[in-house]
């Protein structure tokens, strides 16, 4: 504890040794940010403070660039890149003027290739680590941890963004807002934007829907930092409490970027230290996998470095077991992971195996496990069903006869029901069974209902993609048989609150194990058919259901 209390005071020096840095923080462009920050460097000019401009962009706003007279400027570098001479800040000539306090306009700026610095927010961590006070200016859309966000609400992929971590280390973040109903009404008048360029932005990123939840983001946001300004700095060490944040980064996901940013955000909040961690396993050793995979994972550990997490790579099988052994050595508190959409075989689902996530909600004891809906909007949508598909099926069912082999189908013994209400899962399980029972009398009720009951005891058989396969074996039947249910509405499991929408009841004799695992497979290899699972949902009779099922394994045997 000594120890941490010591580190604590050798940041508090370290500090007071940087120069302070406050941030105009807007929704949007014309809100008045830039405005605002050459106001307060006329205030403080007259109170006798020395004050430069390292770089503003008036945009050839009048009133801002009146606002300059009487202020120093510090000549802007020229660059030439491709052929073209353009002008950037020049951070040696600001250091060697040295005065108390620079102005430096858009944070988020790129600067020109050949720049000692790519973005302008690390000239600006630069000229802080000099002593030298800061003011900037910066639009909420350009914070990296909300780029999934700004782009659902607007449509914009933001390619300037500023790691969060600048904007928690500032000393002020000033929010400077105007009504939208202004600001559009600014636009028009030419006050943002010349003549000619305001029709365009009216039309796209300058819509009312956009601006409002703009608007909304900037104003949480600065709640956030005066809730966080308020807590005492001795609260920043690691071990004081659970609170620490973890985020579990893996080499198969494409969404690695999101997860961080997610993470990010709930670090800020808590205003935490926060852990990126990698489990490697020995299939994913560098050999082994593909380059283009190693170059993802990279730049997510690169970006996690940039959003302030602490990486740590280890090296195990185990890989639910490495990640709590962590969580509980550094005081973790909440676990963010990913939904890989992890599916293991049906036989593995069927004797007990676990998933990744679900292992981790059952053996975390007190860690909060958060899994966030990270995918991109065009992923979140049902993929409708191809017209080929659709065609084959009304085909199917416009034929009056269909010679089929039963020997290979043991699915065409099968029953159908079609529901229209909710049902719980015993309801759902002896409707299916009152079927087969009256259509195979050698099955006795009683016996085969107390079989599935017993066997559902023995670990649930809702096995996702929203399929449920209650089965048993029994003794004194000589085939496997099955019926089939569809609810749109569902079926759901009060013990587990797991749902399904379509149930399998399978029931095979004990003395043919080999049927039993090869109808299990057919029917997996069903359930991971996402055009046939929308085929069943979209089925509006019991006739179509079945012919469905038939359709699906005619497409098989043409394999």
């Amino acid at each position: 504890m000594e120890e941490s209390r010591a580190e604590s005071f050798l940041r508090l020096i370290k500090r007071s040794q940087r120069g302070h840095l406050r941030i105009y923080l807007g929704y949007c462009a014309g809100v008045g940010k830039t405005y605002q920050m050459l106001l307060e460097a006329q205030r403080l000019q007259q109170q006798g403070i020395d004050v430069v401009v390292g770089i503003v962009e008036t945009h050839s706003r009048k009133e801002t660039e009146a606002l300059l007279e009487n202020l120093e400027v510090i000549a802007r570098k020229t660059l030439t890149y491709r052929g073209i001479e353009i002008t950037e800040m020049d951070i040696d000539a600001i250091i060697q003027r040295h005065p108390a306090v620079v102005l430096v306009d858009e944070l988020a700026h790129t600067n020109v290739p050949g720049s000692r610095n790519a973005k302008r927010y690390q000239d600006v961590e630069e000229i802080l680590g000099t002593g030298i006070h800061v003011i900037s200016t910066l639009n909420i859309q350009h914070l990296e941890s909300l780029y999934e966000t700004v782009e659902q609400a607007t449509g914009v992929k933001v390619k300037e963004r500023v790691p969060d971590k600048i904007v928690l280390q500032a000393d002020q973040l000033v929010n400077i807002d105007i009504a939208t109903d202004d600001l559009l009404q600014r636009l028009k008048e030419g006050k943002v934007y010349l003549s000619g360029k305001a029709e365009s932005a009216l039309s796209n990123f300058f819509r009312q829907e956009n601006l409002e939840q703009l608007r909304e983001l900037a104003l949480r946001e600065v709640a956030a930092q005066i809730d966080s300004s308020r807590r005492s700095p001795m609260q920043d060490e690691p071990a004081s409490s659970p609170d620490q944040v973890m985020v579990c980064l893996s080499s198969s996901s494409e969404n690695s970027e999101a997860l961080l940013r997610y993470a990010s955000r709930i670090a800020g909040r808590l205003n935490r230290n926060w852990y990126a961690v990698y489990v490697q396993n020995l299939s994913e050793s560098p050999e082994r996998i593909d380059a283009g995979i190693q170059r993802r994972l990279s730049n997510a550990l690169a970006l996690a470095q940039q959003l302030g997490a602490t990486v740590f790579i280890y090296k195990g099988n185990d890989i639910v077991s490495t990640i709590l052994q962590f969580a509980r050595e550094y005081r973790v508190g909440h676990i963010v992971i990913g939904n890989s959409g992890e599916r293991l075989p049906l036989l593995q689902r069927l004797t007990g195996k676990r998933p990744m996530i679900k292992r981790l909600i059952d053996e975390s004891h007190g860690i909060t496990i958060v899994v966030p809906d990270i995918r991109r909007p065009d992923e979140r949508k049902i993929k409708p069903l191809s017209a080929k598909y659709l065609s084959d099926i009304r085909a199917n069912l416009m034929r009056k006869s269909q010679v089929t082999d039963d020997r290979e189908a043991p699915i065409f013994h099968s029953n159908v029901l079609l529901w229209h209400e909710v049902l719980e899962k015993e309801s759902a399980i002896r409707q299916l069974l009152d079927t087969l029972c009256l259509t195979h009398s050698d099955i006795p009720f009683d016996y085969a209902w107390r079989a599935l009951l017993e066997r559902e005891k023995q670990g649930a058989t809702f096995i996702g993609e929203e399929i449920a396969i209650p089965h048993a074996r029994l003794e004194g039947i000589n085939e496997t048989v099955l019926a089939i249910g569809v609810n749109k509405l569902g079926i759901c499991d009060p013990d587990s609150q797991d749902t399904a929408t379509i149930m399998f009841l399978m029931l095979s004799p004990v003395n043919r194990p080999d049927s039993h695992i090869k109808l299990l497979g057919m029917i997996s290899r069903m359930a991971g058919d996402s055009q046939w699972r929308a085929a069943m949902h979209q089925a509006k009779s019991e006739t179509e259901i079945t012919q469905i099922l038939r359709h699906w394994l005619a497409g098989q045997k043409k394999r």
